[in-house]
């Protein structure tokens, strides 16, 4: 596939914000895929935006990246990539990393030797959710915190799954419980069907093991009838997160949880506005570096 990437440079909280416009703006062209992050570990304040494409960046395709930094116009240098994944090539060579009780790591690396810690091998893919950023990290020490606290959670659902890393967890740190992942993107399915056969997680409808779907949000027919779910968690964005709230409300019993993440902190008051307003109140938060993951519990009805 002929991929373009579009590059510009700014301070920090501009390249924020242009990603949290891009994330509000529902008219957004899925296949223009944004990312931003610092030039250089000693330059923690000047950061870079990358635009990849499809296809060469039109006089449109400008316009729009342009536009996500308002009254600014930033230099934006266009450049063709060499025909292979890039998302893959990303990935290639991360280092493991622990998170709670996890060891993480690609093929390339072995598991952990620690018996105090389950390892997890996921490959590079085209989808998210292999351990390396911050969301999906904290979700997994939020998921260990939760299991010391004495969480107890039967049925697990995790939205926007990814590579299904999340719900291994899940399986990990509550073994007997029917789980059910998901996501919007279709990639995903072979992607976490692989992964569950490399990490010897059972697929099924009973306890201990899981099913995987496509779907988007909490529309599809099994999902529903799996509900309500003691724990559900989902690793997306802060809008569609906000979107979800009265869906997942009505999927989680009073006293069931949500872990979310996907949201930078300057964002989390808008989703723990939303959630509120669905009926939860918070029990935790970890904020990984600019990111914070809440785990929220469903209020009892009065």
């Amino acid at each position: 596939m002929t991929s373009w990437k579009l590059t510009a440079y700014a301070d920090k909280p501009v390249i924020e914000a242009a990603l949290a416009a891009q994330e509000a703006d529902p008219s957004w062209d899925d296949e223009v895929v944004l990312t931003g992050f610092e030039v250089a570990p000693d330059q923690p304040d000047d950061w870079v935006l990358e635009a990849y494409l499809p296809r060469k960046p039109n006089a449109q395709d400008r316009k729009a990246v342009a536009a996500l930094f308002g009254d600014m116009n930033p230099e934006m240098s266009a450049r063709k990539l060499p025909e292979e994944d890039w998302v893959v090539t990303s990935q290639q060579g991360v280092e493991p990393i622990r998170a709670g009780r996890f060891y993480i790591h690609t093929p390339d690396y072995p598991p952990s030797e620690d018996p105090a810690l389950r390892s997890f091998a996921i490959p590079a893919s085209q989808a998210f959710g292999t351990g390396q950023h911050e969301t999906t990290a904290g979700c997994l020490a939020m998921l260990t915190a939760m299991k010391r606290r004495g969480v107890v959670a039967r049925t697990i659902a995790d939205i926007g799954t990814g590579t299904g890393l999340l719900a291994f967890a899940g399986m990990e740190l509550w073994p007997s419980a029917q789980a059910t992942a998901s996501d919007i993107d279709p990639v995903c399915l072979p992607v976490v069907e692989r992964n569950m056969v490399s990490n010897a997680i059972r697929e099924g409808a009973g306890a201990g093991e899981l099913t995987m779907l496509i779907a988007d949000g909490m529309d599809d027919p099994l999902l529903q009838a799996r509900a309500p779910y003691d724990l559900l968690i989902a690793n997306i964005l802060a809008r569609p997160l906000i979107d979800l709230a009265p869906d997942l409300a009505a999927v989680v019993p009073p006293g069931g949880s949500v872990v979310l993440a996907g949201l930078l902190e300057t964002q989390e008051g808008d989703v723990r506005a939303a959630y509120r307003r669905a009926g939860f109140r918070l029990a935790a938060r970890i904020v990984n570096g600019d990111w914070s993951i809440l785990w929220l519990r469903r209020r009892n009805a009065r």
